[in-house]
């Protein structure tokens, strides 16, 4: 069962804002990389058809902190830890470190829950997370959760 996932992308310049930094929403886009990489190392998709009915994941709460800045061609570890699991729902904590620092250095924390759901006739309904799924996932251990800041 698993519990955390890391991803190592570059800063983009596309991913920057006027100010050469990288803009705020784009960690929501890490963040969302990072769990579709996290489901595909399950041989899953977050676009989940090996269930019928088939399921989705949509956002029902997204937050990030910021401590220091990102930049263009950066490195950047986005590490997913799996936070919470109830029936119906996952939330994901997320910290990023820039590696490229001496010595690498948290420059963000962000939280993401997503509840399963069906869609039928256009509406979306939330559904127990498919055995399949729920028995591959499981929450991290207490101590990798506490918050505290890595320097």
């Amino acid at each position: 069962m698993a519990y955390e996932f890391r991803i190592v992308r570059r800063v983009e310049f596309s991913d920057t804002d006027m100010a050469g930094i990288v803009h705020y929403s784009n960690f929501f886009r890490y963040m969302e990389a990072a769990e579709h990489a996290f489901f595909r190392s399950l041989g899953l998709s977050i676009v989940t058809r090996q269930v019928e009915p088939p399921v989705g994941w949509p956002r029902v709460h997204a937050e990030c902190d910021f401590l220091e800045p990102l930049r263009f061609e950066d490195e950047v570890e986005v590490h997913l830890l799996v936070a919470e699991k109830k029936p119906r729902s996952l939330t994901y904590q997320f910290r990023f470190r820039k590696l490229n620092a001496a010595p690498p250095v948290e420059v963000a924390r962000g939280r993401i829950t997503v509840v399963c759901v069906t869609q039928r006739q256009g509406r979306m309904r939330a559904t127990p997370i498919p055995k399949l799924i729920a028995d591959q996932i499981q929450v991290a251990p207490a101590e990798l959760l506490a918050v505290r800041r890595e320097r």
